[in-house]
């Protein structure tokens, strides 16, 4: 159920062909229903092959592996990593192939130092204190790590819920937000970042969940372009293509680099106050004066050769 836990994770050799291609295949099939039954069956199989290496032994010989069985709980491990995923705000494809849509919760951040220290604690301290009798160890630790980690999600989803509503509430210019998000920041419970989408511009800052109030001295706008030539070809290049079906508020510029145009590639979901404009997931697409793709990066990698 290990191996099988993290074999999702195998989509990053997809790297090795470039970062765009890395990138369009990120929690792609392996994240997904269909795709985890086939990684399972992997897994299993591998264990099997480990199996007949050591002559069918196991540690409790009187128990003969349930191959069936153990496939079962290998596909569970493998869900387990689809909802962990889904919990932040990159977000998983799990009907992919049939349905391509995104779905993230966006509740806790990619990288949650809390739950690392809870389960290294509850794996750690019981060995530490191993001797006092009073003290939780074995499965009971373990079941009080894992109840910390419920009472994490719990109480980030209620703030999560009580900064949507806020956001809700707000105006911007006198215009009302047609859709909000909020994003986690690691370590804060109550502090999210905001984006919201009117007609004409979207708008971004933090918000307290707790009192429901905007960081007015960080409140940014970025007026939706109209749309040109340029634009228009890099959105229908491979990388435009991926990066617009993954972007939840993708915001599309461009600028003159001599012999052509370079067409720049952000999601304001990751447009932290703190990162503005970095290259925080972001992409670029070079095209020349006639319009064809010469170049594609994502982030600061540029894709060779770049895909049309």
């Amino acid at each position: 159920m290990t191996l099988a836990a993290e074999a999702p994770d195998l989509d990053v050799f997809w790297g090795f062909k470039g970062p765009v291609v890395g990138f369009a295949h990120h929690r792609g099939f392996t994240h997904s229903f269909l795709g985890v039954m086939l990684v399972s069956a992997v897994v299993t199989g591998f264990v099997y092959l480990i199996w007949r290496l050591r002559g069918r032994r196991s540690n409790i010989p009187n128990l003969p592996p349930r191959w069936g069985l153990l496939f079962v709980f290998a596909y569970i491990a493998g869900l387990s990593h689809i909802l962990l995923d889904y919990t932040n705000n990159y977000g998983v494809r799990p009907f992919w192939p049939f349905w391509e849509k995104w779905y993230s919760w966006d509740i806790v951040f990619i990288i949650e130092p809390a739950l690392y220290v809870i389960l290294i604690a509850g794996l750690i301290l019981p060995a530490i204190f191993s001797r006092h009798e009073f003290l939780p160890r074995g499965r009971m630790g373990a079941v009080i790590a894992l109840a910390c980690v419920a009472g994490v999600y719990l109480a980030r989803d209620h703030e999560h819920r009580n900064a949507v509503r806020a956001l809700q509430r707000q105006e911007f210019k006198s215009a009302r937000p047609v859709r909000v998000s909020v994003y986690p920041y690691y370590w804060h419970l109550f502090r999210w970042y905001a984006v919201a989408e009117t007609n004409n511009f979207f708008a971004s800052s933090d918000v307290d969940s707790r009192t429901g109030s905007l960081n007015w001295s960080e409140l940014e706008f970025f007026p939706k372009l109209p749309e040109t030539a340029v634009t228009q070809a890099a959105k229908k290049s491979y990388l435009g293509r991926v990066y617009l079906d993954w972007a939840q508020y993708p915001l599309v510029t461009q600028t003159s680099s001599g012999s052509g145009w370079v067409i720049h590639f952000r999601d304001l979901r990751y447009d932290y106050p703190p990162l503005r404009g970095g290259s925080t997931l972001a992409a670029t697409v070079e095209l020349d004066d006639h319009l064809h793709v010469v170049g594609q990066k994502f982030g600061k990698r540029a894709q060779e050769p770049p895909i049309e």
